[in-house]
């Protein structure tokens, strides 16, 4: 396939975090000149960002739900996946803290804290990977966030920025990527109230789609995309990318794939 033709098609199904984050902004210039791949990038939530691949409107899946991820490769719609780069979550709440959240031991305190007081707590409820990792600590703290739904859980059904300029407008807490909470341009009286614990580790995986599920997938380009992503230069330019003097993604992938992928 000719360069022109790996430039013209290449459709990538994103979590909106790395959109919010600037990282395409800033990683898609360097892929394409290194590699000739131009890349449309669909930025939704983990679980939009599936089902448009499972529908085959997409060639390759770039998001961060692993046991989601795992199931789309296993029930055959992805080629594999490959571990790509890791940062975390941190919940946000005004600086005044009226949960007391900062002096939690750990998440599960912390969300107590909130339903005890009945501090209101901004949730994307959009079924992205966020939104998966928030249901999770929820339960894990044996919480059903639901019974309290339009009083103090408030579900937005909308995006990363989007959320927390709710939570920021409502002095609510909110569980966010920290690359979308350091390039935020609206912080006003909000913080990060809680961070660093280990349940809080955020993965985010690649995953060209399989050709034998999407015979009009651009396998082609994925591979290229996938192989650079995974490869020392695109791991570097990952780990270079900074807002505000802070690095926002930390690459973490497994060795680079040959440049041929077995079909399925």
């Amino acid at each position: 396939m000719s360069t022109s033709a790996l430039a013209d098609t290449l459709v990538v199904q994103s979590t909106t975090s790395t959109e919010n984050s600037g990282l395409y902004d800033y990683l898609l210039p360097i892929l394409e000149r290194e590699t000739g791949v131009k890349v449309n990038v669909v930025s939704v939530g983990t679980g939009q960002a599936i089902k448009n691949a499972m529908r085959c409107d997409g060639d390759v899946l770039l998001v961060h739900s692993r046991p989601d991820e795992e199931k789309f490769v296993a029930d055959g719609y992805g080629d594999y996946r490959r571990d790509l780069m890791y940062n975390d979550f941190v919940i946000i709440g005004p600086k005044a803290d009226p949960a007391s959240v900062a002096g939690a031991g750990n998440v599960t305190e912390a969300l107590q804290r909130i339903r005890e007081t009945g501090a209101r707590f901004a949730s994307r409820g959009d079924d992205s990977g966020t939104h998966k990792k928030e249901r999770l600590l929820w339960q894990e703290a044996a919480i059903d966030p639901d019974a309290g739904s339009g009083q103090w859980y408030l579900e937005t059904g909308s995006g990363m920025g989007a959320t927390l300029n709710t939570g920021v407008s409502l002095g609510a807490y909110v569980l966010s990527d920290r690359a979308t909470w350091i390039s935020f341009g609206n912080k006003q009286d909000s913080t990060i109230v809680f961070e660093g614990a280990p349940p809080l580790f955020n993965q985010y995986g690649v995953i060209p789609v399989n050709a034998g599920k999407c015979p009009s997938v651009n396998r082609e380009a994925a591979e290229v995309f996938a192989n650079w992503l995974l490869s020392e230069s695109g791991q570097a330019a990952i780990g270079a990318y900074q807002v505000q003097g802070k690095q926002l993604f930390f690459p973490n992938a497994n060795q680079p794939l040959s440049s041929a992928i077995e079909s399925k």
